[in-house]
């Protein structure tokens, strides 16, 4: 869902989110303990902030610690509801809508129902749905259950820098496409489509030196990147008006794309039909229709990249995740790219 309001005709996220966390220990006010087996994480593939709590669950190898229920690509005004499930109930929680999870622990709750969220099992109450700390506490507060080989995703060192970047792709990129398919002026729209293409030309100077955000190897700031990337082509050039280019037009952001599209953890959590089907048929207010466009042609997410001459290794000295629990595979007719083991194939 995108909730927001407008000031002076811009588009503005609602950022009031439920802040508690899953702290290693779980002693600070708001904080509950990281406990294997004990939540689940609730998701929609559509959705580009869920899909990055999917990737980074992924990449940690935290599958058999955490488990995750996943949503249907639509929803009504009320709630994301579980109708992929046998009956539309959710088979851990119970529960047809996300919202009585919400409602479970705060009656009447007066905010939207969004993904990714992470669910108390015992009580059925919601816990969080801060996706920007979400991701970070699965790095850092989850370690004692991270797979070997696991990417740190957030290195200590680079942090500030790497704050900065993801500040700067969060609140340029992430957000403003969607600056520029809800402007509600001409005048809003076009301010809005500046300053989203001035982004990606900055992003594309940094990476022209360097394969990713942060240098050599994967970290949070190319997941939270991607994760537009990924939505440019199918939904934000044409459903949002983001069209100065194409991303497979733009040589530098394209090859990065494709070269994490590619590997483990990012290609095969991505649901192109999912993807589509959110923003075309949801967005009725943009697409009053709800035909949803049968292209783009997603062959060239295949094509070689080039990018090794950049760093050797997107896991540095780590090893990439192997293939996804087969309950939890993006079918291959919603990504052509995805094989029987769930895996992308180039």
């Amino acid at each position: 869902m995108a909730q927001g309001s407008y000031v002076e005709d811009e588009f503005r996220r609602d950022t009031s989110y439920i802040e508690d966390r899953i702290a290693r220990d779980g002693t600070g006010e708001h904080e509950w303990p990281v406990e294997a087996g004990r939540y689940r994480l609730v998701v929609a593939r559509a959705c580009p902030w869920a899909n990055r709590a999917i990737i980074v669950r992924r990449l940690l190898g935290l599958e058999p610690v955490l488990s995750m229920g996943v949503c249907g690509p639509t929803h009504d005004a009320d709630s994301w509801t579980f109708d992929l499930d046998p009956g539309g109930v959710d088979p851990v929680l119970g529960i047809p809508r996300l919202k009585d999870a919400y409602e479970k622990r705060f009656p009447g709750y007066p905010r939207g129902i969004t993904v990714p969220a992470v669910v108390d099992v015992p009580s059925g109450a919601v816990v969080t749905n801060a996706f920007a700390q979400l991701t970070l506490d699965l790095s850092t507060q989850w370690s004692a259950f991270h797979r070997e080989g696991a990417p740190d995703l957030y290195p200590e060192a680079l942090r500030p820098e790497m704050d900065a970047v993801m500040e700067e792709v969060y609140t340029e990129v992430n957000n403003g496409v969607y600056r520029c398919g809800f402007a509600g002026t001409q005048a809003a729209y076009e301010k809005a489509y500046a300053r989203l293409f001035a982004a990606l030309d900055r992003l594309t100077e940094r990476l022209s030196t360097r394969r990713f955000l942060m240098g050599e190897t994967i970290t949070e700031a190319d997941v939270r990147l991607f994760t537009t990337l990924a939505r440019f082509d199918a939904v934000y050039h044409g459903h949002f008006k983001c069209n100065r280019h194409k991303l497979s037009e733009l040589p530098v952001l394209w090859a990065y794309a494709r070269d994490l599209f590619q590997t483990p953890g990012f290609g095969d959590t991505t649901d192109f039909v999912h993807v589509k089907s959110h923003y075309y048929e949801v967005h009725r207010d943009i697409n009053p229709t709800g035909v949803v466009p049968a292209g783009p042609d997603l062959s060239g997410w295949a094509e070689p990249h080039g990018r090794e001459s950049l760093g050797d290794n997107p896991f540095g000295d780590g090893t990439p995740p192997g293939p996804p629990p087969e309950g939890e595979r993006v079918p291959t007719a919603h990504n052509p790219h995805v094989g029987p083991d769930g895996l992308v194939h180039v």
